[in-house]
């Protein structure tokens, strides 16, 4: 495990403040380091707290950026950025696994990795911030942490889902169906998936996760992102109705 302070650096370069470092410590204890040490005091009211904190920013922010959308639009995009898989994506960005206290059990079975572990920390984290300062720095975090995942999940098809935007694309431009392949290795309580999705019979896009259904959505993803800057590029170089004829040496004089 990393010292405390060093996540507590990190996070003071991205709020401007110092957490409250006991409160921080206990962000980052698990209930089965709790357990297994005369219950020292774990992190799941924190997570409680930054789960609230965190869902105000985040409406709030989506409410404001799309002043059009109806109530229905908000709600799935609140679901695309406040669910374990997204948040457990931000605490690999921030390193958190590396800061977290776990029981033996789950430091044997992969805990540092698993999304729901990850997830509650962050939002423990989080919670923990704002107790330390107040609202306005929790929100600094939320944005650093969030913000670019809020701009992806706006540009995704109405479904926000990527395999469903995929889809979306590719019957757009007539390519018919995507199409997984997933592989994985590893023992069973680690494994990790790679999958491949084909469109017309080409590979374009591949992810990784620890489960089939985050590979795919990665893959789909890239290939959602693949299969859009082809368009642009198509519909910028295609000629249009106004477009200025060229006309050839014969053709002129």
């Amino acid at each position: 495990m990393r010292p405390v302070a060093e996540l507590n650096d990190h996070l003071e370069q991205i709020v401007g403040e110092r957490c409250d470092e006991a409160l921080l410590l206990r962000a980052l204890t698990h209930r089965s380091y709790s357990y297994e040490n005369d219950g020292q005091p774990h992190n799941e009211r924190l997570e409680f707290l930054g789960d609230s904190v965190l869902g105000v920013v985040v409406t709030d922010t989506l409410y404001r950026a799309h002043p059009d959308l109806a109530e229905g639009r908000l709600a799935k995009l609140r679901a695309a950025v406040v669910n374990s898989r997204a948040l457990a994506e931000v605490a690999r960005v921030l390193g958190l696994g590396e800061y977290v206290l776990l029981g033996k059990g789950e430091e044997a079975t992969g805990g540092r990795d698993k999304n729901s572990i990850l997830a509650d920390t962050t939002e423990a984290v989080i919670g923990s911030v704002y107790l330390s300062s107040d609202l306005p720095a929790a929100a600094r975090l939320i944005h650093h942490l969030l913000d670019p995942l809020m701009d992806r999940s706006a540009a995704m098809g109405a479904a926000l889902d990527w395999k469903t935007s995929l889809q979306e694309v590719a019957a757009t431009g007539e390519l018919g169906s995507p199409e997984y392949t997933v592989q994985s290795e590893g023992p069973d309580h680690d494994k990790t998936f790679t999958a491949q999705v084909l469109v017309d019979g080409e590979v374009v896009g591949t992810g990784g996760g620890r489960s089939k259904k985050g590979a795919e959505q990665q893959a789909a993803e890239a290939g959602w992102r693949t299969l859009s800057e082809r368009a642009a590029r198509m519909a910028d170089v295609e000629p249009t109705a106004d477009s200025p004829r060229t006309e050839t040496a014969e053709g002129t004089g």
